[in-house]
């Protein structure tokens, strides 16, 4: 069992001749209905989205995943490069804006070196990613993916245990209630028997009623208040919610859809009750299952 949700990032560089490549990878995701792939790529390394997105598709089912790429290209030397010209037209701009705010009276400071080596085109860009070649980027690129959406799925999975062990604690909650619930069948029956009765004397004293229809009648109303299908059925639900925790592959869509069988019996087991300490029960059964629906919310 995976959860939903995940983090992992990875850094790295290499080297091409004169040239040091620096990547940064993020891939995060929460939870989703279906399978949402986002990814924010840098300009120039479209190539590599199809690859990718098979990559994440062929082990991620479920959620919004996001993957995004910084790449930053720089000279191995590290050395400042100055691009005299631009120094110079830059220097005979600021010459000519401080001669007019002279003349209009206004005091300007002057600005520093970094000041100037920061402005755009003092400094030459650098290298170009265009400059390497499309396959021998890609094949870096995608060899980076790899361990990263290994270690991406590597805290899914731990995410996916505990889930499973809090799943399974609320599935063995669900099965005590019902083993609870099956405990007070006999005494629930006594119960409504008497209070049957009480109802049919107060009717005979009233009327005269055939005896035949009113066996009918406490026949129809003792079926009607049977809880034995929706017991079974909670029952059957804990293993086959205990066989999907255990399950390999992505789960979440089944447990959710259990979830609401397990909801639907703890309601007819609430309206059909009629019994102060099996509503009791019905009512701790719909607040475990709606716990439960929470967690299997975050299930892949």
């Amino acid at each position: 069992m995976h959860s939903m949700t995940g983090f992992a990032s990875r850094t790295g560089s290499v080297q091409f001749e004169s040239a040091i490549l620096d990547w940064e990878w993020e891939l995060r995701a929460v939870n989703g209905r279906g399978l949402d792939l986002r990814l924010r790529l840098p300009e120039g390394v479209g190539y590599i989205e199809k690859p990718l997105r098979d990559m994440l598709s062929a082990q991620i089912a479920r959620g919004n995943v996001s993957l995004s790429l910084r790449l930053r290209l720089a000279h191995a030397d590290a050395v400042a490069q100055i691009d005299i010209a631009a120094l110079r037209g830059l220097l005979s701009a600021l010459d000519q804006v401080g001669t007019e705010a002279q003349k209009a009276g206004v005091l300007l400071q002057a600005p520093s070196g970094l000041d100037l080596l920061g402005w755009r085109g003092v400094q030459p860009s650098g290298p170009n990613l265009a400059t390497i070649a499309t396959g021998q980027m890609e094949a870096i690129l995608l060899a980076e993916a790899a361990p990263l959406i290994a270690e991406f799925n590597r805290m899914r999975a731990q995410e996916g245990q505990a889930l499973a062990r809090v799943i399974g604690a609320q599935l063995d909650a669900v099965a005590d209630l019902v083993a609870q619930a099956r405990a007070l069948v006999a005494q629930r029956g006594a119960a409504l028997q008497a209070q049957f009765h009480k109802a049919l004397s107060a009717v005979t004293e009233a009327t005269e009623a055939d005896p035949q229809r009113i066996a009918q009648e406490l026949a129809l109303l003792a079926v009607k208040a049977d809880l034995t299908e929706e017991l079974d059925r909670l029952e059957a639900h804990c293993a086959a919610g205990r066989a999907l925790v255990q399950a390999s592959g992505p789960v979440g869509r089944k447990l959710d859809f259990l979830t609401q069988e397990f909801n639907r019996e703890a309601n007819t087991l609430c309206s059909k009750a009629q019994h102060l300490e099996m509503t009791r029960i019905g009512l701790d059964l719909k607040t475990v299952i709606d716990q439960m629906r929470e967690q299997v919310q975050n299930v892949e």
